[in-house]
This record gives structure tokens, sequence and C-alpha cells, in this order.
């Protein structure tokens, strides 16, 4: 025994008898815990929650998404944004995941009519909603849209990564602003970042396109 614990004894309680005490109480107090628990949620009306009691996450709902002029339904847990249902339930892959924090633009998609973020739609909002991807667009023109031929016309495109994002951008802008001029277009698509640079082209495609350059 030490100095301190036998100085300690001498006092009346040692260290190994103060220690062994607390471990004691902590102990009863553990064992009391569940009942008090019990005896608490009983009085409630409320059952008694057991250390054997599984915890669930929501399951998946089924979700009917009107896309591209056609419904179609999926089963997604209620979290899933519209971008992941897209790509990973629908095989509609031309919306991109690139930042997944609204920032790039590259998921753009039209929601009755409006460019938004993909990303930060949830697919069970966006039902009864008319939702037109990239593939959509050329679809519903029987081959390639003007805006995507003005695309093309100007070299709007690089490494393409961004382009889908781009083209339903300025397909709203051009749907909402008929008679804007190549600022205005340049301001208007200030939510799509293009890394490569492409801005001066884009900008010049949806200028050509308000021209009818791409054709109706």
């Amino acid at each position: 025994m030490s100095r301190l614990d036998e100085a300690e004894e001498g006092a009346g309680v040692s260290r190994r008898g103060f220690l062994k005490g607390m471990g004691a109480t902590a102990l009863a107090a553990g064992a009391l815990a569940p009942a008090a628990g019990a005896a608490s949620a009983a009085a409630k009306g409320a059952p008694a929650a057991t250390a054997r009691t599984p915890l669930f996450g929501p399951a998946p709902v089924a979700v009917k998404l009107q896309i591209n002029g056609k419904e179609r339904e999926v089963r997604v847990e209620p979290r899933v944004t519209l971008l992941d249902a897209l790509r990973n339930h629908l095989d509609l892959t031309g919306a991109k995941k690139v930042c997944d924090r609204a920032t790039c633009g590259a998921c753009t998609v039209l929601l009755d009519g409006k460019a938004v973020y993909s990303c930060t739609v949830l697919a069970v909002e966006a039902q009864g909603r008319a939702i037109e991807t990239v593939e959509g667009l050329a679809e519903s023109h029987g081959g390639a849209a003007p805006i995507q031929k003005c695309f093309v016309a100007n070299d709007a495109q690089q490494c393409g990564f961004c382009t889908p994002g781009f083209v339903m951008a300025c397909e709203s802008f051009k749907r909402a602003n008929p008679g804007a001029s190549r600022q205005q277009a340049l301001d208007g698509l200030g939510g799509n970042l293009c890394r490569c640079g492409t801005y001066h082209g884009v900008a010049n495609a949806v200028v050509d396109a308000l021209a009818g350059k791409g054709g109706s």
C-alpha cells in the first residue's frame, strides 16, 4: 500500500475503496435505468424500448414522374434527388452529377419549363410537374434541337461534360427571352459553369438560336 493510500485509509476512506464504491453505484444505476424507462413508458401508455428494438429508415415509395411527355414510375427513398432518380433508376444520364451542391449547373433540367438544378429537387417533389431532359429535347425534334445545332455550329463545347446542362439552361432562357441580346444571354446563363471556358461559343449559340438559325 502506498503512503497516499495509507493516509487516505487513516482518514476513513482509501482510493481503492472510493473507486470500488463508485463502480458499484454505476452498475446499480445502469441496472435500474431500463426498469425506470419501462415504468415511465408504461405510465404514458407507450411501448417500452428495449435493446433489441430495430431502427428503420424511410422505405422506398412509388413515385410517378412526367418525363419528356411520358409517365415513368420508380420506387425510391424519399431522400433521393431527381438527378439520382433520372440517372440511377431511369437510365437518363444526360444530366451530369458533378458538384452535387447546386453550383455548377451540369445537372440542369427543365421543370415546368424553368431551368432547375436537379440535384436540389427531390424526386417526390417533382411529381405532377413536367420534366424535360436533354434526351427529350432531341426526341421532341426528331433529332438535334435548334439550340443543339447552334451549339455545334458555334463550337460551344469541348470536353462536353457541362454541355447538357448548358443546353437545357439555354433552351429555358431562349423560351423566356425571345428578344434577348448577347449580353443578356451571358447574364442569364450565370448559373452554369464551364471549366473549358466555352462561354463565348455558348453566348453565340443562344443568339443564333434566338435568330432562328438552328431551325424551328
